[in-house]
């Protein structure tokens, strides 16, 4: 069927019988408004997108981007794929550092249940940061809320030469005495008090500031943001911080870590 039509244009040419750019174009602009105003059937879409796969991706690519959903996809700074793994792995390891310390301190007489309690604390610590932006602060509450990257790489380190200390002077030095007077069993029983005294101040203090708290310093004020006099703040100007710094210290002592 393909021949003969090739004959026939060839024909039309000889005779000089072309189409006048004028006739072309009006069809042209005719079919183009035609197919302008005809609607894609569900079908042929489909097979368009069969056949262009790149035009279909980028499809795709502009309704994600425009898709209010967009930031709790994975690797969103809302992620709930994100928040579901860190909940799950901090309470992993909350569980083993509490059953841990319970278990050399109740069955052993070995000094090392320091380390399982560090990681209980800073597990508690983390999950909570997360927990209370989301309860009472939840536009702001995001993957970042747990705070697990926060100061990085300096938090880490800092925790990580905590761990090891610890680690190292009660392996290498377990009867030494750090602390003067022989003080050392209440000096670790105040540290722990601190420890849960400090983290309570710190939850207390977010839950009260509520949209008026932010993990990061704000240059101005935004339109929900209060200044917050009453409950804790009454007694305290920066209880957050009172908190994670007495929080802090009490981990340290607990551990009986002296650097």
């Amino acid at each position: 069927m393909g021949e003969p039509k090739r004959a026939t244009l060839h024909t039309t040419e000889l005779n000089g019988q072309v189409p006048s750019p004028r006739k072309a174009t009006g069809r042209s602009s005719t079919t183009s408004s035609t197919n302008s105003q005809r609607k894609i059937h569900p079908v042929e879409r489909a097979k368009t997108t069969e056949e262009d796969p790149k035009a279909d991706s980028e499809n795709d690519s502009a309704l994600a981007y425009n898709n209010p959903d967009r930031l709790y996809y994975p690797r969103q700074p809302k992620s709930l794929a994100g928040i579901a793994v860190r909940s799950f792995c901090l309470g992993i390891a909350l569980t083993i550092g509490i059953s841990s310390t319970l278990y050399i301190l109740l069955f052993t007489s070995s000094p090392l249940w320091r380390l399982p309690f560090f990681l209980a604390s800073l597990s508690t610590f983390h999950f909570l940061e997360f927990w209370t932006t989301a309860a009472y602060n939840t536009r702001a509450a995001e993957v970042s809320s747990f705070l697990l990257t926060a100061n990085w790489p300096g938090y880490a380190i800092a925790h990580c030469f905590a761990t090891l200390e610890c680690l190292v002077t009660n392996v290498f030095f377990p009867n030494a005495q750090w602390a003067p007077f022989h003080i050392g069993k209440l000096v670790c029983v105040a540290g722990f008090a601190l420890t849960v005294i400090g983290q309570t101040v710190r939850t207390v203090a977010m839950c009260q500031a509520g949209p008026s708290f932010n993990h990061l310093v704000q240059h101005q004020r935004n339109a929900g943001h209060v200044l917050v006099t009453s409950g804790i703040y009454a007694a305290f100007r920066h209880p957050s911080y009172f908190g994670f710094f007495w929080w802090a210290l009490g981990t340290q002592l607990t551990m009986g870590n002296v650097v």
